[in-house]
């Protein structure tokens, strides 16, 4: 099989698991594409609009949170962090970049029964503050981690 029909498989196989899951209400395109009010989120340039964006006056530091990240990261392009909520109900985890050219680098929804635990890679542009924003029963907490980049990122 050549490269190109076996690309030409994968991509019919893909769009057509995507109508099925549409189709049977698993999965909502609207909600696939993004929810319209975290638009403004993902564009704000700094910690205080991005908690403003997010309707957040003031988080309460909490321990409750684990951040899992590298001290120093060698590679800025994609530093992997991963944040665990031991706070009950937690209904929403959020990671800020305090440096990073927009600070808001991803909002999880986070669903009854499941894990509030989640792994992600994100660019920074330079050494920065990570904060992760958990929101449970109406509160919004928050713990931070410092991470070192060395190189690479959103700077180059």
């Amino acid at each position: 099989m050549d490269k190109s029909r076996r690309d030409a498989l994968k991509a019919g196989g893909s769009i057509g698991l995507l109508s099925v899951l549409v189709g049977l209400g698993l999965v909502n395109p609207g909600v696939a594409l993004g929810s319209e009010w975290r638009k403004g989120v993902f564009g704000t340039k700094n910690i205080a609009d991005a908690l403003k964006e997010l309707g957040v006056a003031q988080p309460e530091m909490s321990d409750a949170i684990v951040i899992t990240a590298p001290d120093i990261a060698e590679n800025g392009a994609m530093v992997p962090i991963e944040a665990v909520s031991n706070i009950p109900n937690t209904q929403t985890i959020a990671y800020l970049v305090e440096n990073n050219p927009t600070t808001v680098a991803a909002v999880f929804d986070i669903l009854p029964g499941t894990m509030p635990e989640v792994r992600t890679r994100v660019k920074m542009a330079k050494t920065s503050n990570v904060m992760i924003l958990v929101k449970a029963d109406g509160k919004v907490y928050a713990n931070q981690k410092e991470v070192k980049v060395t190189r690479g990122g959103c700077g180059g």
